[in-house]
This record gives C-alpha cells, sequence and structure tokens, in this order.
C-alpha cells in the first residue's frame, strides 16, 4: 500500500470515530440517565477528540507526492 492509501484509511478511520462520537452524545442525552450517561459521555468526549486530532494531522500533513 502506498502512503496515500495509508492516509487514506487513517482518515476513515478519524472520520468513524467524529460520527461515533456524534451517535454517543446523542444516546447519553436522550436515553440514558445518571452514571451510564456520565459514562458515554466521557467515551464520547474522547472519541471526538481522537478523531479531530487524526483529522487535523491529515489534513495538516498536506498530500503525498
Amino acid at each position: 500500500m502506498s502512503a496515500a492509501e495509508i492516509k487514506e484509511i487513517i482518515s476513515f478511520v478519524g472520520i468513524g470515530l467524529l460520527i461515533l462520537a456524534i451517535a454517543l452524545i446523542q444516546l447519553s442525552r436522550r436515553k440514558l440517565q445518571g452514571i451510564f450517561s456520565i459514562i458515554i459521555s466521557i467515551l464520547a468526549y474522547i472519541c471526538f477528540i481522537t478523531g479531530g486530532l487524526i483529522v487535523l494531522f491529515i489534513v495538516i500533513s498536506g498530500p503525498t507526492g
């Protein structure tokens, strides 16, 4: 696999983590209560930060040539 394909796969993982974070936040705010809501929210924010950093790294690193 070339460097561009690896970066593409890594960016898909980052986008997937961002989508997962959205789903977990919606779940914790609408369906869960108490300690479960807090745990899922913390997990969602971890996914959000990780996914955001991955996407930021891919964008800043620029095109592969």
